[in-house]
């Protein structure tokens, strides 16, 4: 088991990494307990496959629990559920000194996040993320959010966890599109502040599509490294925080145009981005025009997402995706902020970027798809 530890001050944690971790949840649990009850909000496609696993576990450690399933899927991460889950919460007798267990994928991780935010002005919230992209990004840094009419994750608080545990088990049971959509954001790190990862998952990518589960562990283990380095710097976003959103502001508008459904994946739409902001920087000059390529190539070798072309269904065009970024939460007094790269491993947040410049990309982009 590889433990890394995010140092913020008191509100610090462990990141506890390696298979088993759901069988053994009562020895991971409960020193964090006043008392031996914990509350599980889990989905319908997590729960037949791990509540009972986690529950024999935690009775192992003799922890009692109670649990909530709720709908799968990104509109999950609604007004409605939220209150849902408040109320569950509240029936359930949650007070400020017990821990809620948030099991599931980055929707489940992030409403649950939000709900122990709010309830009785926080409580103590435990991530065990089933995902690849919740073990390497969600589950870790304290984000927490629903998504608007106006866009995603618009609404939210930032609630650090008290613990995760990244079972690498789980991750056998993910659909191969799931995994691959997780691997958008491995690859992101890479991209964004270490270039000799991103050569090892040149390297190593298929073996961890494939199942090699050191390969998993390193890269859970590497990403996690990065997202807490780059956290315990900046950890509500004032400054080098926003590098973890590499991609993300293409993403979040392509999200919201395919109606937050199964036509793009999180993921996927991280992935995509990437792409395009790499595209947007070699444009610009920023990069060398061989960086986009290498980015793609990969991303192609992989078998996964890698452009627009591969999103299915109508998109709208360039302007209208544009009207959607200026949604993003990285606007800042009215201008949008963007993570370009000089190279691999090397993003950097950039505000004077030509809005000509974006849509060029974009008209590009879509053009490529007819």
């Amino acid at each position: 088991m590889d433990i890394v530890h995010v140092p913020l001050g008191a509100r610090a944690y462990d990141i506890l990494i390696g298979p088993g971790l759901i069988e053994q949840a009562g020895t991971h649990v409960a020193p964090l307990l006043r008392r031996a009850r914990v509350a599980i909000v889990t989905d319908e496609t997590v729960a037949p496959l791990h509540l009972g696993p986690l529950q024999d576990g935690l009775r192992g450690g003799g922890i009692d629990s109670v649990a909530l399933t709720l709908p799968a899927g990104e509109a999950t991460k609604s007004w409605p559920h939220l209150t849902r889950t408040v109320e569950w919460l509240l029936e359930q007798k949650i007070e400020r000194n017990d821990v809620v267990v948030a099991l599931g994928g980055g929707v489940i991780g992030d409403l649950v996040g939000f709900a122990c935010a709010i309830l009785r002005r926080g409580v103590a919230c435990l991530q065990v993320p089933t995902t690849l992209l919740a073990q390497v990004d969600s589950s870790v840094g304290g984000k927490t959010a629903i998504n608007s009419s106006f866009g995603k994750n618009l609404i939210g608080a930032f609630h650090q966890p008290v613990r995760v545990l990244a079972d690498l088990s789980v991750l056998d049971t993910l659909a191969p599109r799931d995994f691959l959509a997780g691997y958008g954001e491995v690859v992101k790190y890479g991209l964004l502040g270490d270039a000799a990862f991103f050569e090892w998952l040149e390297q190593n990518g298929p073996a961890m599509a494939a199942g090699d589960v050191a390969a998993r562990g390193y890269a859970v283990r590497r990403s996690c490294e990065m997202k807490a380095e780059i956290v315990t710097r900046d950890e509500t976003e004032q400054g080098d925080r926003a590098l973890l959103n590499l991609g993300h502001t293409f993403c979040h508008a392509l999200e919201a145009a395919t109606g937050y459904s199964d036509r793009l994946l999180h993921g996927e739409g991280v992935a995509i981005g990437c792409g395009l902001a790499f595209d947007l920087s070699a444009r610009m000059g920023l990069c060398p025009q061989e960086a986009p390529s290498r980015v793609g190539a990969h991303l192609s070798a992989m078998g996964m997402a890698a452009t627009l072309a591969d999103i299915p269904g109508d998109l709208p065009g360039a302007d209208a995706l544009l009207d959607l970024m200026a949604q993003d939460k990285k606007v800042v007094d009215g201008q949008m902020r963007y993570i370009l790269a000089r190279d691999i491993g090397d993003a950097f947040v950039a505000t004077d970027v030509p809005r000509d410049a974006v849509r060029a990309v974009l008209q590009d982009a879509l053009a490529a798809r007819a």
